[in-house]
């Protein structure tokens, strides 16, 4: 069977270089199963064998290469993306890809919470990303954010839309920084969306890339309230930078498929928690 929304395999003439029975080189081939794991979350042996037309054998040596190089978990008949994920910091785009449902109940939930007229910080990510556009139905708001494409987004609205400045990180379209630190910390945002890599009890909030975690944290010392967004996916998981402690934020917006024991630990700390 194969893959559904698989990425386009390359074709290239056939050489030396190639596999025997496939015209893709071996660091395409791999690359694609790469991208094809960070799509759906794993990738099967057999249907990557039928795929590419090539055996078994061949498929779990690329596996195996792919485990050593830390970047796929190997599993019975297959592989998964790593457990940990701590590096791992996928791009704007392969993220537009995973659990957009989710994110979209999440994203309109979100919106619920907004009043005409309000100051809203909206941090970079593909959940905040979709508010944006739900913000649309309203008249006037003050929107603060680092996220070049949700400025752009909201270009051709009424609403006042401040960007944050700084250093521009490609992988997100996010402006991280001193500028932007600087900036966030002049601003007052009646509620933040906060969209987070990893979220822990015990460690807290967490993103990937250490810049992007300081101006989170500015972002969340400059609003009234706190709003983490994320689907149920990251939650008992830890990425490389923390944000603040779960203390520290107000609300969780997640999916109904968040662990009861990580529910009842967000109630036990005093936040609220709607499960969309």
């Amino acid at each position: 069977m194969k893959h559904r929304n698989a990425p386009k395999l390359p074709i290239k003439a056939a050489s030396p270089e190639v596999e025997p029975g496939s015209q893709m080189l071996i660091e395409e081939r791999r690359q694609y199963i790469l991208a094809l794991a960070r799509q759906n979350g794993r990738v099967i042996v057999e249907d990557l064998s039928k795929d590419l037309g090539i055996s078994r054998i061949t498929i779990r040596k690329d596996l195996d290469y792919l485990q050593a190089k830390g970047v796929l978990q190997r599993t019975h008949g297959g592989a998964l993306l790593p457990q940990s994920g701590a590096l791992f910091d996928p791009s704007l785009k392969e993220k537009e890809t995973q659990h957009s449902q989710e994110k979209q109940r999440i994203a309109d939930a979100a919106v619920a919470l907004v009043k005409e007229g309000q100051c809203v910080l909206l941090d970079s990510g593909t959940t905040t990303t979709a508010i944006a556009k739900g913000l649309k139905k309203f008249s006037y708001l003050t929107i603060i954010t680092n996220a070049v494409n949700i400025a752009a987004e909201l270009s051709g609205t009424d609403f006042e839309v401040i960007l944050t400045g700084g250093s521009l990180r490609r992988n997100s379209f996010s402006l991280v920084g001193p500028l932007a630190e600087e900036v966030l910390a002049e601003m007052h945002a009646d509620i933040l969306f906060l969209g987070v890599d990893g979220f822990d009890l015990e460690i807290g909030l967490t993103t990937p890339n250490v810049m992007e975690s300081r101006v989170n944290r500015a972002m969340v010392k400059a609003s009234t309230t706190t709003v983490a967004v994320c689907d149920s996916t990251k939650f008992n998981r830890r990425s490389l930078s923390k944000i603040v402690d779960v203390a520290a934020i107000h609300h969780v917006i997640t999916d109904t498929d968040l662990p009861k024991a990580m529910a009842e630990g967000i109630r036990d700390l005093g936040l609220k928690l709607t499960l969309v």
